[in-house]
């Protein structure tokens, strides 16, 4: 039977775990106790003779003898106690029970005492016999001092990460690290298989990997592992997820981390728990550090000095730069970071020596949508009618992370409407809720305004279905979503570099809809907000940053970081006024052109139109009957063709005798995909257009 890990977890124990709220509730029962218990009791230690006269005054009620003490006790009555005690110390009615206390020769000889007393009848109160405590006494004397060492026994403790307490994040151990330690055999749960697409990274991690695996075989023909490599790439890419599965596949120590747990109240905390942290790696090197969301401590140091800077999070920065300075050439110990601000990140973290490599981790492309959905759909039932594919062309522009919460929502909407499996519509439906929102049937619609709505989207995808770049229309609709009263659904061409006349159709087709209105009600309405805003940035796009301008061209105002320019702008007076013209005359010349493909095809358009009203819903099959097929071919469907042919010549070079093969996307024996063809940068693919807004 094999013995757990210490770190690993087991099933929680029974019984009655220990609280501070217990050690609170203690004290203060113990404090009520001593103010209302002891608060109607007066005692006074008299002499015995004292006692004597007290008794024979016949103020006294009751006596009490303690047999194993030679004491005695009596209640006197409130007449004598006046006598007795200050009158600030007792007073009539005040519920206050007046005691004297005194020693006696013995129990024996007191008995004899009460019973002359009662002869004589100046006693005839009770008498009680009783054997006294000490413990008593002693608890309400030193209790609270007690209780006081007590609790600051288990502060201190808690305080120090001891045994019961606070563990490593108590005050006196706030310097260690809070690093999750993932010790060699331990697994995340996470490999390769479970990241989909990423095939550069994958391939540059797995190197990182092998290194550590066996280090001889690199070391042995002098080369130097990288000390750091820097995960870069917009939020939901599968940065962490990357991590997690070289955790999983490494198989030695792994260090994980976020930037944020460097940063403490206390001066001085972040610089120790870097030092700490690294001083544990090397004693487990080999192994690998990951830092996830480095931005938290490794932004541009003094970058705003108008603003004054964090004096802890540069020293915790400059700890972390040497710290990753000091280790000894091919010492085992890689530090892994991922963030989606390298632009802020300071270059002394960058530079060679420190973080070597910077691998950028990518918006996903088509195959690589596809590879993504085929592994969140591997724990959902689905229907028959499901397409992979279509959804990936779909899904342009999506991450890792949205593609998961596309599945995630098709299946909750799949089981709201008591259905067996997902099918096509479920993820349709929650595609189109992610992209435009929840759908409004509720909302209530004059004729006239969803009449102009139903204008307004058919111009959309009138104009669309005439343009050469226009991305291929998939659903128009005129039911509410979200902000839109109204959406047309696109599925977004894959494109690695845009020319001037895409952008151009683009922005005719997005002021289709305001040149409908015009055209055919008369007059323009709120509606085209959304769209004049796109528009707008597309044009400014065009003279200001692409240089694609004929009076302005080959010049670019773009800044890659975002940082140069601050609030002003980089150029003057007169070239904003000319940089204004040119937009202006851009915008009018796309609006007249999309009028007159309106006023071209203005039959069609008003079947589209009504056709809109009445079905609320449109699909390009609809379209396809009123204005016959597109003329030109997607380019999608192009790049999926050439795709496919890459991979069936590859495939027949690698295996000319036709036997069976690996399938091109998993790696054979742990070893990275090798292509002899360059894979051009992507860029990001903007989302899927949204319907106008009110």
């Amino acid at each position: 039977m094999s013995t757990p890990k210490p770190n690993a977890p087991g099933p929680r124990k029974g019984g009655i775990r220990f609280s501070m709220y217990w050690a609170y509730a203690i004290i203060i029962v113990f404090l009520l106790g001593m103010l209302y218990i002891d608060d109607n009791s007066l005692t006074k230690d008299v002499s015995f003779t004292k006692f004597e006269q007290y008794v024979n005054s016949g103020g006294v009620e009751k006596i009490t003898v303690y047999t194993n003490t030679n004491r005695a006790e009596a209640v006197v009555s409130d007449s004598l106690a006046q006598k007795i005690f200050h009158e600030s110390q007792f007073q009539p009615g005040k519920g206050i029970v007046a005691h004297i206390v005194t020693d006696i020769p013995s129990a024996d000889k007191m008995q004899d005492q009460i019973d002359v007393w009662r002869t004589e009848g100046k006693f005839k109160g009770e008498v009680n016999y009783e054997k006294s405590s000490d413990y008593s006494s002693f608890l309400w004397t030193f209790g609270p001092i007690i209780l006081l060492v007590a609790f600051w026994f288990i502060m201190m403790r808690r305080m120090s990460g001891g045994p019961g307490g606070g563990g490593p994040g108590g005050v006196f151990n706030v310097g260690k690290s809070k690093a999750k330690v993932f010790e060699k055999g331990e697994s995340t749960n996470v490999t390769f298989k479970d990241v989909a697409g990423l095939h550069e990274a994958k391939t540059e991690i797995r190197e990182i990997v092998e290194f550590l695996r066996n280090p001889q075989r690199y070391t042995e023909i002098g080369a130097k592992i990288p000390k750091g490599a820097l995960l870069v790439g917009p939020p939901g890419t599968g940065k962490t997820l990357l991590a997690k599965a070289v955790a999983g596949e490494a198989g030695v120590p792994f260090f994980s981390m976020a930037g944020s747990d460097f940063v403490e109240m206390f001066v001085g905390v972040g610089a120790s728990r870097v030092r700490d942290l690294f001083r544990q790696a090397q004693e487990k090197a080999p192994c690998i550090v990951f830092i996830d969301e480095i931005d938290a401590v490794g932004r541009a140091r003094g970058k705003n000095p108008n603003m004054g800077s964090n004096d802890e999070r540069e020293n915790t920065l400059n700890q972390l730069l040497t710290e990753m300075d000091g280790f000894a050439t091919n010492s085992g110990v890689i530090v892994l970071a991922a963030t989606n601000r390298a632009d802020i990140l300071d270059k002394a973290l960058l530079r060679a020596g420190r973080f070597d490599r910077q691998i950028q981790v990518d918006l996903p492309e088509l195959r690589d949508r596809i590879e993504i959905f085929n592994v969140h759909l591997r724990r959902i039932k689905q229907a028959d009618d499901v397409d992979v594919e279509v959804m990936a062309r779909q899904t342009a522009g999506f991450s890792g992370a949205d593609i998961a919460n596309v599945c995630n929502e098709a299946a909750l909407i799949a089981a709201r409407n008591n259905k067996k499996a997902v099918d096509r519509d479920s993820f349709m439906n929650a595609i189109d809720r992610i992209i435009c929102g929840l759908e409004h049937s509720s909302k209530i619609i004059s004729a006239e305004e969803k009449r102009a709505i139903a204008i307004h989207e058919a111009g959309h995808a009138t104009v669309s279905w005439f343009l050469e770049y226009s991305n291929e229309m998939v659903k128009v609709s005129i039911v509410p979503r979200g902000m839109a009263l109204g959406a047309a659904w696109y599925m977004p061409e894959e494109r690695q570099i845009t020319p001037l006349q895409a952008l151009l159709d683009q922005m005719c087709m997005t002021l289709g809809g305001r040149a409908a209105e015009e055209i055919v009600l008369g007059q323009i309405s709120t509606g085209a907000l959304n769209d004049l805003e796109k528009v707008t940035k597309m044009a400014y796009a065009i003279v200001v940053y692409y240089g694609m301008s004929d009076k302005i061209p080959n010049v670019s105002y773009y800044d890659s970081t975002g940082q140069a320019y601050g609030f002003s702008k980089p150029y003057g007076g007169e070239r904003a006024t000319a940089i204004d013209a040119e937009v202006s005359r851009i915008i009018n010349e796309q609006y007249e052109r999309a009028k007159a493909i309106i006023r071209e095809h203005a039959d069609g358009h008003g079947k589209l139109a009504e056709t809109l009203l009445t079905k609320e819903v449109m699909y390009s099959e609809d379209l396809k009957e009123i204005f016959g097929p597109r003329k030109w071919r997607s380019r999608t469907e192009e790049i999926m063709q050439l795709q496919a042919a890459r991979d069936a010549e590859r495939e027949k070079q690698q295996n000319p005798d036709g036997a069976p093969e690996t399938p091109a996307d998993t790696p054979a024996d742990g070893e990275p995909i090798k292509s002899d063809e360059p894979v051009p940068p992507s860029t990001p693919t903007p989302p899927p257009f949204k319907g106008p807004k009110e």
